[in-house]
């Protein structure tokens, strides 16, 4: 599966009542944007209202470097929708993001060959997939293997 042609599952997108707008607008500028909270300084995914520790209102929003670890994954063979027939077999990862207090996140694996599985504790980096027709018209986080000297060095 290659960035670009990667499809999404089902809708997408910031949600009604507007709480994950900022993530959604982040991806859009290119950036990875998580809760935390202010008054604690506790890392927040998903996304609420208020803060599960202190109780806080209206936590704020971070930006959070686009790398992680592999804490869990899966390889899909079955296509559960018609969009991803040609696309299978495809990786789901489990992220952790240790430069936002270990909060996990899940995303998609980009061109992976089919030959090497995932390790878990393996260095990946973010990569945003363009909003277009197969992403439902909006920013997608996708995850592939490594880091790159610059994400490595920030």
């Amino acid at each position: 599966m290659d960035l670009h042609s990667a499809p999404v599952i089902g809708d997408i997108g910031p949600r009604p009542d507007g709480l994950d707008v900022p993530f959604w607008a982040g991806l859009a500028e290119g950036r990875l944007l998580l809760q935390r909270c202010g008054a604690c300084a506790t890392w927040i995914w998903g996304p609420q209202w208020v803060c599960p520790r202190c109780r806080t209102l209206e936590p704020g929003w971070d930006e959070v470097p686009l790398r992680g670890t592999v804490y869990s994954w899966t390889r899909t063979w079955q296509p559960f929708v018609p969009s991803f027939k040609e696309h299978l077999p495809y990786v789901t990862l489990l992220i952790e993001l240790p430069d936002a207090g270990g909060r996990r996140i899940l995303g998609l694996l980009i061109d992976d060959d089919g030959t090497t599985d995932p390790v878990i504790g393996e260095d990946v980096a973010g990569v945003i997939q363009p909003a277009s027709d197969v992403t439902s018209g909006v920013p997608v986080l996708r995850w592939t293997r490594g880091r790159t000297a610059t994400e490595g060095d920030a």
